[in-house]
């Protein structure tokens, strides 16, 4: 950066066309974290992601020139940039009650909350689908229908014994009567068992009760075993005091890792065991391995992770979604100009109004998008 300055001075001072408009502009100092996807990360060396995105688009709207430099945390970032060695902090950072009385923000460019994501092997789904259905709901299901069809049964045989009687004593007798009920309960053959209009009108009966039974039961699995089966997916975890006594995987100086310090801050009994990850992809490694129980992080992080994680043989799922959402917006240094900073909210505004900033969101959690290589 200084010998950036250096050089634009140096320009001014040969007279170099040009030079006086660069050197009128001061280069911004931006901050970026890295193993944040899909807001910020870098590939192959070059910086990607939403924020990352949405902030070169405001440098050039704006014609902002700018450096770059990496931060290990959100934290060190944001100190960094209150105490001056930064001028913009660029990243999906959260606008939390506590930073809003340290850090200055910008325009706030979307919302977004904490999420849970925790992750059940094919045999546990498997076992979660069996134990969903041996539910009293599907099993009175089935009973019902088999007694509608038993009833049916009883009633052609009276109507049809004339036609065809049963011989050659109780066990034949037992034979027609199942051959009756089976035929009934799956429908081919009805021709065999029914001789009269009466018998012909129980056959389409039957038809209307397996079609309505079939519905039924088709509704109830859809529905209600799924919902029951995502529900054994994600464990007990129903609210985040529910993730007191798991290991929880979180990134460090995050607005994550501050709510389960508050947690572990406000239980007498067991406490939530915080183990730091590197990045967003590292936790979904850890959670894969069974090293942690859970992985909490940003909303849209743990989304674009699942799109990612999902076809590399195991089964990632969100447990809880929507946890405290809050803005998310850059970061400004105390002592930048206000002038500076009322062109890059009003060029944030602008690609929001414009639907810029939805689209860019879009392509960040689409399956198969560049960023997501």
């Amino acid at each position: 950066m200084n010998r950036l300055r250096w050089a634009l001075t140096l320009c001014l001072a040969l007279g170099l066309p040009g030079a006086a408009v660069a050197a009128t502009e001061p280069v911004l100092r931006v901050g970026m974290v890295a193993g944040s996807p899909p807001c910020s990360y870098r590939e192959a060396g070059v910086w990607r992601g939403l924020a990352v995105d949405l902030w070169n688009r405001v440098a050039t709207l704006e014609q902002l020139p700018y450096v770059v430099s990496e931060w290990p945390s959100v934290r060190q970032m944001l100190e960094a940039n209150r105490e001056g060695r930064l001028d913009v902090a660029v990243g999906c950072i959260n606008v939390s009650p506590d930073r809003l009385r340290r850090y200055r923000f910008s325009l706030p460019f979307q919302e977004d909350g904490l999420a849970v994501m925790v992750v059940k092997s094919r045999l546990d789904l498997g076992r979660s689908f069996l134990a969903a259905l041996l539910t009293p709901t599907l099993l009175q299901l089935l009973g019902g229908y088999l007694l509608a069809i038993a009833g049916l049964t009883w009633l052609t045989l009276r109507l049809e014994a004339r036609t065809h009687p049963a011989t050659d004593g109780r066990r034949n007798s037992l034979r027609h009567i199942s051959k009756v009920f089976q035929v009934l309960a799956t429908g081919p053959g009805s021709n065999t068992i029914v001789a009269t209009t009466r018998g012909n009108g129980i056959v389409i009966l039957a038809y209307l009760v397996r079609i309505v039974s079939a519905s039924l039961l088709v509704g109830y699995l859809t529905v209600n075993v799924a919902g029951e089966i995502q529900g054994k997916a994600t464990g007990a975890i129903r609210s985040p005091a529910d993730l007191r006594g798991l290991r929880v995987g979180v990134r460090a100086g995050t607005v994550s890792e501050a709510l389960l310090k508050e947690l572990n801050a406000t239980s007498s009994g067991a406490k939530v065991t915080i183990v730091p990850v590197a990045s967003i992809g590292t936790g979904g490694e850890q959670l894969a391995a069974r090293r942690i129980d859970a992985l909490l992080g940003d909303n849209l992080q743990l989304s674009y992770l699942l799109l990612q994680e999902e076809a590399k043989g195991f089964l990632p799922s969100l447990a809880l979604e929507g946890i405290r959402p809050e803005s998310q917006a850059f970061a400004y240094a105390p002592a930048l100009p206000e002038a500076t900073t009322n062109r890059i909210d009003q060029a944030i505004s602008a690609l929001k109004r414009s639907g810029v900033v939805s689209e860019l969101r879009q392509q960040a959690t689409t399956r198969g998008n560049p960023q997501g290589r």
